[in-house]
């Protein structure tokens, strides 16, 4: 799209450009969101917003601007762009400084500085419907999972192993026991209970994930967070994982081996339903599959 954010204005995206010593290009060293757009309105913007603070104060790092502002300056970069469904990518790092790896000192006048730009992005209706396949992999990412930093190599290459499976997700495992997929929580079903790994420094706790936490408590679904192994993924009866992009999206089949009855099940479809109730209320734009 022609517009993006750059700092707190909205501009032109050829006229922006971007320091080769900008901490985030050297390092990795920022933090970044995305947030679902559907019919051109944004979609749990400010659940967004407040944990990219939190990322940001989990590694020492200043936002100079309120949530607020930001929220506003995404919700005008949607509508300049004219997005429909899609998304906004938002990322802020620690800004532009000689590269040494210690944080530039206070009196540099170095600034964080935060970008974001909109691509259009379909509902993944067909995939939603029939379910998708997933393989395992080891989770070899480092122990602050909980932030939404920028180093996401080890989740690039667990997902290009799945694409070169001919997957859709990798769903990553440390010793057996599984923690979330690449880009995405996961879940297993069993018995009517809906079991998810404790939102803890192993696991990103997804907006999705949150969301569909209070559906199931508002309509009673047993909602469980403890670890489960990858025998126990293998076993379910059904497997589901939840991305801002992909909703809640069923696995029908995990390294080779159907789950349960190899399509979607019962409770996975009720959570979709109840998803999709969730974004009609809050956007006010009706999405079914």
């Amino acid at each position: 799209m022609g517009k993006i954010i750059f700092g707190d204005q909205i501009l032109d995206r050829s006229v922006v450009h971007i320091d080769l010593e900008d901490r985030g290009y050297q390092f990795g060293d920022g933090v970044y969101e995305v947030i679902r757009v559907y019919g051109g309105k944004l979609f749990t913007a400010k659940e967004h917003i407040e944990r990219l603070f939190q990322s940001a104060k989990k590694i020492k790092m200043d936002i100079s601007m309120t949530p607020e502002r930001i929220e506003d300056l995404v919700a005008e970069l949607v509508k300049e762009n004219g997005v429909g469904f899609g998304s906004v990518y938002m990322q802020v790092t620690r800004g532009t400084a000689p590269r040494t790896h210690m944080f530039p000192k206070p009196d540099s006048q170095t600034t964080a500085v935060l970008t974001a730009y909109t691509n259009e992005v379909p509902r993944p209706e067909r995939q939603l419907e029939s379910g998708v396949d997933a393989i395992t992999a080891e989770d070899i990412r480092w122990l602050r999972c909980d932030i939404k930093s920028l180093n996401l190599l080890p989740n690039v290459l667990a997902k290009q192993e799945a694409t070169e499976a001919g997957c859709f997700e990798a769903i990553l495992h440390r010793s057996g026991i599984v923690t979330e997929g690449s880009s995405s929580n996961a879940y297993l079903v069993r018995n009517g209970e809906v079991i998810t790994h404790p939102a803890d420094n192993f696991i990103l706790n997804g907006i999705t994930r949150q969301v569909l936490a209070k559906l199931c408590q508002e309509n009673g679904i047993p909602f469980v967070e403890k670890a489960f192994g990858v025998v126990d993924l293998l076993q379910a009866d059904e497997v589901f994982i939840t991305s801002t992009t992909s909703e809640v999206m069923p696995i029908v089949k995990v390294d080779d081996k159907p789950i349960g009855a190899g399509k979607p099940g019962g409770v996975t479809r009720k959570l979709q339903t109840l998803f999709e109730a969730k974004i009609n209320e809050e956007t006010k734009v009706e999405i079914k599959r």
